[in-house]
């Protein structure tokens, strides 16, 4: 019995459609939906446990204009950036840069610690969780990266690789806002 290609290929499509949403449904057992941000929206706090062990939070950083990125091990593009982090931070940490970064991979956690240390990491590296992702809109690719002003807001969202000068002139905008008055306090509950 002979089978027309198109029938397979819109088979195929199907079975791999199933596979995706079943493989997110999985990770995201809740259901929470993806909600898109957009600039000018309060970044979500999150809470997620370090390298080193210690639970950490988004809000930790409240005052500090954060570059927040999303990456994982086998990401190539993450590892052109990474160094490019380091030296930003190197550069601008003293003036209220905080790069965070958040693995959104399945690699131990023993094997994301050597990874960090290879690529001379000397930012905070927190091991990722679907809700996380999921608050800041899903993380549909990586490496992604949201600069948040110093008021808690996000300035940028910027999907895949860009080039380091325009990471730095995101950097340089969010260095110049203001924080939030301290009475402000996020009322945002952390995604666990």
């Amino acid at each position: 019995m002979k089978r027309s290609p198109l029938v397979l290929v819109v088979v195929a499509f199907v079975v791999a459609l199933m596979l995706y949403v079943g493989y997110h449904k999985a990770r995201n057992p809740g259901g929470m939906p993806f909600r898109p941000l957009t600039a000018s929206a309060p970044a979500p706090d999150f809470s997620l446990e370090s390298l080193d062990g210690k639970t950490t939070r988004l809000s930790d950083f409240r005052g500090k204009a954060i570059l927040l990125n999303f990456w994982a091990t086998w990401c190539g593009p993450c590892k052109i950036e990474m160094p490019w982090f380091v030296d930003l931070q190197n550069q601008y940490g003293s003036q209220g840069l905080q790069i965070v970064g958040v693995a959104m991979d399945d690699a131990s956690k023993a094997d994301i610690a050597k990874f960090a240390k290879d690529m001379g990491v000397n930012y905070p590296v927190l091991i990722g969780k679907e809700a996380v992702g999921d608050a800041y809109g899903g993380v549909p690719a990586l490496p992604e990266t949201f600069l948040i002003a110093r008021d808690g807001k996000i300035m940028d969202k910027i999907i895949g690789l860009r080039g380091k000068a325009e990471i730095e002139d995101a950097i340089k905008k969010a260095l110049k806002t203001q924080p939030a008055p301290s009475t402000a306090a996020a009322k945002n509950s952390p995604p666990q």
